[in-house]
């Protein structure tokens, strides 16, 4: 029996308010009202925000919407919402659906039950959602959801969109400087695009159900290496099981439908492990629409028995999870500004972008480092299938040789006759040859006509990333443009910029392979931080270059910036307490009293040998019990280390102090405890070993 056709273009976008209904829904002068506040700011008019909202209700009560939601992404990483039904009560014990511009504009969410970093305590509860109309509403099981942006009763931003919203109006403003000093004057607006890869793990939900550690932090605290892991890179491309294909499938459609330009899907390096990479679209829908990416995912998965695990490294020894985050500008005539063009040698314009970014991410790593840091992707950083910690710039041979020509470093590289690649074969047509390698291995990869940076974990937010992003950049792209506006001849400014920026910030660029030995050494002699872990990392956030750079830019407040740092350092010591807490009762609840078991039935039979006069010098049983006795008496040992370790913890005071404690002293009473149970597993019998393993769960679907 056939699979059902998908009519792609039929089904895509049907669940969202797009530009389309809009303009079939409103009246032009309601439509054109909006389209104006939108590009040129101000407060919406109380007629425009009421034909807004009836329209909205009558569009998704005709999609069997029954209620609305203010749908926002607070700092908790995911998003929340609270639904309201369109029932309104009317006299005579009746009911009417009605929905205002009021309730459309503005919600008011408990504040301070979501991070707040101390900006709220727990008696200043009021905050408020106002509707972002830069992204369009959808509905989603039944219910409207109208983007929206959240803050707090004083004014200070609670979520991660906002910023994001900041930061793209900010680099919009410094691109168009730098345009218009190349006399490009027809473009309007420049738009950070992103296209986040989204890898993530699907593996059996009655297999995972019987592991606390999945179900309560999404990834294996305990687990010996499989006989197959990864070595014969048979998984990476291959064809698909037919309950994750069933999984695709079905969540392809869904995406489809709420407009998420679901484009790639494909198996990745690691057994159980699969990618979705969509189509690039502005940063703040690509922040919504990855939102509703892994939301989707894990709910579909429980559909098709599965469960799916977005943690950055839920298996020791495989290659963890990343979300590669794709970046570019984009202008609303249809130009790629980091496009290099046939002859880039000569393209000014991209040259100075190009040694922007160079500048940002030099002059920035450690907002880089900060963007990507939590718990779970330290697990991942330095493996062999994500980046170190070590925030470096891959552009490849030939940007390289011509910036070095142009900075005197160097000559001009030759070019090559031939980009063509010949199979050998006569019947198979010749291909070319991109103009640069990729490197795999970069954190900040030039890769043709954008930059992947590719140190964001699986699970984290898109949103962060960006904003930092767009605002180290569109910082350096002011820089620039005062110097290149003040000049008498702009033109020999701008090829100064270019040679001056290049040669100041070039040490960020490295062509080689990260993972060698020998890089981290060179990092160093270069200047550029190390920075291995979250707590490492956290104390630049508030310095006082990053306080400056981000109140200059009107991005982040003070206050706001050490608001998220205070979040972020909170969410690191809890994430790992209740680790290491899952541990302790794992241990002791599960994997203990099944090794005791085991050594138990051991002895018995033992004991059965010596009463029937056997020998029981050298047997089976005595060389298992002379193994996992030791080893039985460690793990209660390191039980109750790792239990005084997070008591201990539990008495300080503050959240920096938690987070230094947990790297130093909590992590490795973990890593010992997690030793000891490993070796176990590897000598008890399976019958006796209380949860599956990695060999189960890796090829379990």
């Amino acid at each position: 029996m056939g699979e059902k056709a998908v009519n792609i273009p039929e089904i895509f976008g049907s669940l969202v308010f797009n530009d389309k209904e809009m303009r079939e829904r409103l009246p032009e002068d309601i439509y054109a009202s909006l389209q104006k506040t939108l590009s040129e700011g101000g407060e919406i008019e109380k007629d425009v925000a009421n034909a807004v909202a009836s329209a909205l209700k009558d569009w998704a009560i005709s999609k069997g919407a029954t209620h609305f939601t203010h749908w926002f992404q607070p700092m908790t990483g995911i998003t929340a919402e609270k639904h309201d039904s369109f029932i309104t009560a009317m006299p005579g014990g009746t009911a009417i659906m009605e929905f205002s511009g009021k309730s459309l504009i503005k919600g008011e969410p408990d504040a301070s039950s979501f991070p707040s970093g101390g900006l709220r305590a727990t008696f200043e509860a009021r905050g408020y959602t106002s509707w972002d109309p830069t992204s369009s509403a959808f509905i989603k099981d039944n219910c409207l959801c109208i983007p929206t942006v959240f803050r707090s009763f004083s004014g200070e931003v609670l979520d991660m969109k906002t910023p994001l919203l900041r930061s793209m109006e900010l680099i919009n403003t410094e691109a168009l400087r730098i345009l218009r000093l190349f006399d490009i004057n027809d473009v309007t607006k420049v738009t950070p695009t992103v296209g986040p890869e989204q890898e993530y793990f699907l593996v059996d939900r009655k297999m995972a159900e019987r592991r606390r550690d999945l179900m309560l932090t999404g990834r294996t605290l305990f687990g010996a290496k499989p006989p197959k892991g990864q070595e014969l890179a048979d998984h990476y491309f291959g064809s698909l099981r037919p309950r994750v294909r069933e999984f695709m499938q079905e969540l392809n459609e869904e995406l489809w439908k709420l407009g998420v330009y679901a484009k790639t899907e494909h198996n990745e390096a690691a057994p159980a492990q699969h990618e979705l990479a969509p189509i690039f679209v502005a940063a703040n829908l690509a922040a919504d629409h990855n939102q509703l990416t892994m939301e989707k995912m894990k709910i579909i998965a429980e559909n098709h028995g599965l469960l799916c695990l977005l943690h950055e490294k839920p298996f020791e020894g495989v290659n963890g999870s990343g979300k590669h985050n794709n970046w570019s500008l984009e202008t609303d005539t249809g130009n790629n500004l980091l496009r290099p063009g046939h002859d880039p040698a000569g393209n000014k314009l991209f040259l100075l972008m190009l040694v922007a970014v160079i500048s940002a991410v030099h002059k920035h790593q450690d907002l880089l480092r900060i963007a990507v840091a939590s718990a779970s992707n330290d697990n991942r950083l330095g493996g062999n299938e994500a980046p170190p910690a070590i925030v470096s710039m891959f552009i490849g041979s030939d940007l390289e040789g011509i910036l070095n020509s142009m900075a005197g470093i160097a000559p001009m590289p030759s070019a090559e006759v031939s980009r063509k690649l010949d199979s050998g074969v006569k019947s198979l047509p010749n291909i070319n040859r991109d103009k640069t390698d990729r490197n795999r291995t970069s954190p900040f990869a030039f890769t043709g006509n954008k930059f992947e940076f590719r140190m964001l974990g699986s699970s984290l937010s898109v949103a962060e990333t960006n904003v930092i992003i767009n605002t180290i950049v569109a910082d350096e792209l002011r820089s620039f443009a005062e110097v290149i506006e003040a000049a008498p001849d702009r033109a020999a400014a701008i090829d100064e910029v270019i040679v001056s920026k290049y040669r100041e910030h070039s040490a960020v660029i490295f062509n080689g392979n990260n993972y060698d030995p020998g890089w981290s050494e060179e990092a160093k002699h270069r200047g550029l931080l190390n920075l291995p872990t979250t707590p490492d990392a956290l104390p630049y956030l508030t310095s006082e270059e990053n306080i400056g750079l981000f109140a200059r830019n009107h991005v982040y407040s003070e206050t706001e910036l050490v608001s998220r740092q205070e979040i972020l350092y909170d969410k690191y010591e809890k994430d790992i307490l209740i680790e290491a807490n899952t541990m302790i009762e794992m241990a002791s609840r599960q994997i203990l009293p099944g090794v005791i078991e085991n050594l138990n039935v051991l002895l018995g039979t033992l004991k059965s040998r010596h009463d029937i006069g056997l020998p029981t010098s050298l047997n089976a049983e005595r060389l298992l019990i002379e193994k996992i006795d030791p080893l039985a008496k460690a793990m209660v040992n390191a039980i109750d280390s790792l239990r005084s370790t997070v008591d201990a913890c539990s008495e300080l005071a503050h959240a920096k102090d938690k987070a230094d404690f947990c790297r130093d002293r909590v992590i490795p009473a973990m890593k010992e405890l997690r030793t000891v149970s490993d070796s176990l597993e590897e000598i008890t019998g399976e019958y006796y070993w209380p949860f599956p393993t990695y060999a189960d769960l890796l090829y379990g679907v």
